[in-house]
């Protein structure tokens, strides 16, 4: 595995996005979580590199699969990982969320993994404390994680990500995940297509360097990665979608659709998925699909994210020594 001494000083304090990141910045983390994934495939999977320090995953939102993915990373790097219970806190009994920050700064962690309702949440908080703060989602605002564990995803299976042709199809409008993952691909030279019912489109989409379809056989034709997305029902205020049925007739993606793109296009999922309403149960279990995989690079890129935020380059505000 790489030496950490020999990896570059990564740049920032905090993780709250994608936007503000440099392509030597993505290109750096994806590198060090390249190297990580060796620990996870190890039969001996703890390390002591942030042994000592202590890691707080405060979610207000429920989150299995990022939530234990965030935990197991601080685990096998040798952090005391913390999970504060949100629903049986004062947060329920009216605290505010810098009331929260002041108590959990008070306690002295060294990294703050936040999820939050509120897009902004995860800057707020990074305002008010003296540790790293990483955004594990904010509102339909960003996922940086996920769309760095995508691009891993993508990276390792098709040996690059400049010149490929994306397609993220779905619940464009509310999805942080989309969002963090237009960024980052355009970052890094992709091609990126958006493909969903217009009521599924958020307002000044032509702005974000994305080529627009309504239709999946014009979105995936030749397209390298087709990535889907969740129906975010919860987010949605009135029928934004006709019936289930007729969603996935239309933009769900089943062996049909998938002809259209290349034939050895990679099929991903960020989960949970909804079987049978955006994808079908045959190919997210097919050949193509890679969305195990990215449950792995998961923990692969978590931990990246809190070596390089940690660096002990750095002093304790956070500088390069």
């Amino acid at each position: 595995m790489t030496e950490r001494t020999a990896l570059p000083l990564f740049p920032h304090r905090h993780l709250l996005g994608i936007k503000g990141l440099s392509p030597l910045d993505i290109e750096m983390l994806l590198d060090r979580a390249d190297a990580d994934v060796s620990i996870s495939r190890q039969s001996e999977k703890k390390t002591s590199t942030l042994r000592g320090r202590t890691q707080i995953n405060l979610f207000f939102e429920a989150s299995t699969r990022t939530q234990s993915s965030f935990e197991l990373a601080g685990k096998r790097l040798g952090a005391d990982v913390m999970n504060m219970s949100v629903a049986s806190s004062s947060v329920k009994k009216g605290e505010t969320l810098i009331d929260t920050a002041m108590t959990l700064n008070a306690m002295r962690p060294d990294i703050l993994i936040i999820r939050h309702a509120s897009a902004g949440a995860a800057a707020l908080l990074a305002q008010k404390v003296d540790c790293s703060v990483v955004n594990a989602g904010d509102g339909a605002h960003e996922h940086p994680t996920q769309a760095l564990l995508d691009a891993l995803t993508i990276r390792r299976a098709k040996g690059r990500i400049g010149g490929l042709t994306v397609a993220i199809c779905g619940d464009i409008s509310h999805s942080r995940v989309a969002r963090s993952n237009i960024i980052l691909l355009n970052a890094l030279g992709a091609r990126v297509r958006v493909v969903a019912p217009s009521t599924l489109l958020p307002s000044g989409i032509s702005q974000m360097s994305v080529e627009v379809f309504n239709t999946m056989k014009e979105g995936l034709a030749g397209a390298d990665v087709v990535m889907m997305l969740r129906l975010q029902r919860e987010r949605m205020e009135g029928a934004m979608v006709p019936s289930v049925r007729e969603y996935f007739r239309y933009w769900g993606l089943d062996a049909e659709k998938l002809k259209v793109a290349k034939e050895d296009a990679l099929v991903m999922h960020p989960g949970p998925m909804n079987r049978g309403v955006e994808i079908a149960s045959e190919i997210a279990d097919g050949p193509q699909s890679v969305i195990q995989e990215q449950v792995e690079m998961g923990v692969a890129v978590r931990m990246a994210v809190m070596e390089a935020l940690l660096d002990p380059r750095r002093n304790p505000d956070g500088a390069a020594i």
